[in-house]
C-alpha cells in the first residue's frame, strides 16, 4: 500500500453503513469516513477530496474530510472563518454559545475547533467576540 498518514486522497462516496460512509480511495482501496467527524451533507456518488486519518493494523483505512494534525486544522479554520465573515459583511451570528449544528452546517467545522480558531483570531486583535456573534475589526 502506497499510502501513508496525511495524504491527500480522491474519494468517491460508496454506500452510507451506520456509522459513515464506504468511500473508495484514488478508485483502488476501500476505506470509513465516520459520520461523527463530518461537517457537511454528503451522499452516495460524491466525489470529495480527503486525507488520510488512519492506516489500521488490519490494513483497513479511516479517512477524513479535513487535513490531519492539529495546528494546519486550526490556521484553515481561522482562515475558512475569515472568508465567512468577509462574505457576510464582517460579521457572523455565531458565537461560543451557538448551537453546534448552526456552526457544523455554516462553517463545516465542530463547536470545539470553531471556539478554537475563534479564540486564535482574537487573540490576533483580528476579530471581537460578542453576545450575537463574532465581528471582523476591519472590514472593509
Amino acid at each position: 500500500m502506497d499510502l501513508k498518514v496525511g495524504d491527500k486522497v480522491a474519494l468517491k462516496i460508496v454506500r452510507q453503513t451506520e456509522i459513515g460512509f464506504t468511500v473508495l480511495i484514488d478508485e483502488v482501496y476501500e476505506g470509513m469516513l465516520y459520520k461523527n467527524e463530518l461537517y457537511k451533507r454528503i451522499q452516495e456518488g460524491d466525489s470529495l477530496v480527503g486525507y488520510i486519518k488512519k492506516i489500521r493494523d488490519d490494513q483497513k483505512i479511516d479517512v477524513s474530510l479535513q487535513p490531519v494534525g492539529f495546528k494546519r486544522a486550526i490556521v484553515s479554520n481561522e482562515i475558512k472563518i475569515l472568508n465567512a465573515l468577509k462574505q457576510n459583511e464582517g460579521f457572523l451570528p455565531l458565537h461560543d454559545k451557538s448551537n453546534p449544528d448552526d456552526i457544523k452546517y455554516q462553517l463545516e467545522m465542530s463547536k470545539k475547533s470553531f471556539k478554537s480558531a475563534i479564540g486564535g483570531l482574537f487573540k490576533q486583535k483580528l476579530i471581537t467576540i460578542d453576545s450575537d456573534g463574532i465581528r471582523l475589526i476591519q472590514f472593509d
